[in-house]
């Protein structure tokens, strides 16, 4: 067989040699950037991923009245009870914390009356409960995260402790306006709000707000929250403000 005719065919052999040993090579890369070391079976991987339910609250009924309307949270005393009681303390003035204004103990005198939402955003939260109305203001104290793992950001109405960090919660909280799964088991969730509530919520995130740190131009206030004990009624609303007639 002539040199030149073997050279090609030998040349060709190995060409495809080697496109079958990348195409396998290839292949195999693949399969291992897909799959991770140590992965479980696919059925188990499904069963660790699988959400666990979502518990109810079953503690008392945190009403929020706001310059924009009414907001009805029902809380979670079981899987958050240092966050419900403190929450409940702030609201009734039956916990002491310090004014960040003056630096003075407040004793008997709710903390959340009058304050504002000074944090909004459309499709996420709206975020109060600063008695400096800055987002840079707390009850003087802070307390440690509660993370149930059975409980997440997967619908809206969520009521959970703002902080600046890990077991930093004090005052601060927000309402989300839609499911927020980044936020899953780093932030307290301590409450539930109903369908109509975060409707106001979303409402609030709607305002005209400055662009910079999303606080409203005109303040949205939180007038009173009230807590309604396990089988109480909720207080009436306050009436709407009324509309004078048209001057004829």
């Amino acid at each position: 067989m002539p040199y030149p005719v073997f050279w090609t065919m030998l040349t060709l052999r190995h060409t495809a040699l080697l496109t079958a040993v990348l195409l396998l090579s290839g292949t195999l890369f693949a399969q291992q950037s897909a799959t991770t070391p140590n992965a479980p079976a696919p059925a188990a991987q499904a069963a660790a991923q699988a959400p666990l339910p979502s518990p109810q609250p079953t503690g008392p009924t945190a009403v929020f009245d706001t310059s924009m309307g009414r907001m009805v949270c029902r809380l979670f005393s079981k899987e958050a009870p240092n966050a419900v009681a403190n929450f409940i303390g702030l609201a009734t003035g039956t916990k002491d914390w310090i004014d960040p204004k003056t630096h003075q103990p407040m004793h008997g005198k709710p903390l959340y009356n009058g304050t504002i939402f000074h944090r909004v955003i459309p499709g996420f939260m709206i975020q109060g409960g600063d008695p400096l109305g800055t987002g840079e203001g707390d009850p003087g104290y802070t307390f440690n995260d509660e993370i149930d793992p059975s409980l997440n950001f997967d619908v809206a109405g969520r009521l959970a402790m703002a902080n600046s960090g890990p077991n930093t919660n004090g005052s601060q909280f927000f309402v989300t306006v839609a499911a927020t799964p980044w936020l899953n088991q780093h932030y307290t969730i301590f409450g539930q709000c109903d369908d109509s509530s975060v409707w106001v919520a979303k409402s609030i995130t709607d305002v005209d707000r400055d662009p910079n740190n999303n606080r409203p131009t005109e303040p949205v206030v939180l007038e009173k929250v009230t807590i309604v004990p396990v089988g109480q009624p909720l207080p009436p609303a306050a009436p709407a403000p009324s509309t004078p007639a048209p001057q004829s």
